[in-house]
């Protein structure tokens, strides 16, 4: 099989089972792999959580609040006092993605490598930053929003409500299987070593970084919604 069967082969999700309901509902591979990342970011979230008391905290509780603090000043630093309101489903979010992009370590494909799986997270935050203009400036205001700073930029405005999630669920995509396709190439020409070395950057500190960079991006525009 060469490289270009490979990449079609790729983008092809299998099906992971069928439901016997009527003519039958077919679940994917990425539907059930992200089904079991919720299952384990929750299960974990419950073993770490257990016993939490408000005085006197152990280590475990001491380690987890300290990495909450951490991931709430990361993808907070960027927002002012009303965007912070949405801290919690961004960070939410960062550590969906940042599983989703590293699960690959373990031979598993990734969520993100789905074109579905980024253009439903690029929907689900372009209607919050919506939301979130709409709760902060009214209906009204909202809509005058569009025509600002000057009334001719109104066209401009309403195309980026779709530019803007198109951009956030292609860079998320792009990256995620351009990763694929490289390794696929350094595999063809050094087959041992490089490849290992390569999976680690890619999957791991690649793939938290572009979980960071759909976040960061998503915060700014919250922010300038709420602005």
């Amino acid at each position: 099989m060469d490289l270009a069967e490979e990449l079609q082969a790729e983008l092809e999700i299998p099906t992971a089972f069928t439901i016997p309901i009527g003519g039958g509902i077919a679940i994917n591979q990425t539907v059930v792999i992200t089904w079991c990342i919720i299952a384990f970011l929750f299960v974990l979230m419950l073993i770490l959580t257990r016993g939490f008391v408000t005085q006197n905290p152990g280590k475990r509780q001491a380690l987890v609040e300290a990495f909450v603090v951490w991931m709430q000043d990361l993808v907070g630093s960027n927002m002012d006092e009303k965007g912070k309101a949405y801290v919690p489903y961004l960070c939410s979010i960062l550590l969906f993605l940042g599983v989703s992009n590293i699960i690959g370590i373990f031979n598993i494909a990734p969520p993100t490598k789905d074109l579905r799986t980024t253009v439903a997270l690029a929907l689900m935050s372009i209607v919050l930053v919506q939301i979130a203009g709409i709760r902060e400036k009214k209906v009204g205001g909202w809509l005058k929003s569009f025509a600002q700073p000057i009334g001719v930029m109104l066209p401009m405005n309403i195309l980026e409500l779709f530019i803007k999630p198109l951009s956030l669920c292609m860079r998320l995509f792009g990256n995620i299987f351009a990763a694929f396709v490289i390794m696929e190439l350094v595999k063809m020409v050094v087959p041992v070593v490089l490849p290992a070395a390569l999976c680690l950057y890619f999957d791991l500190f690649d793939g938290l970084l572009q979980a960071y960079v759909f976040v960061f991006l998503t915060s700014l525009y919250i922010n300038e919604a709420v602005e």
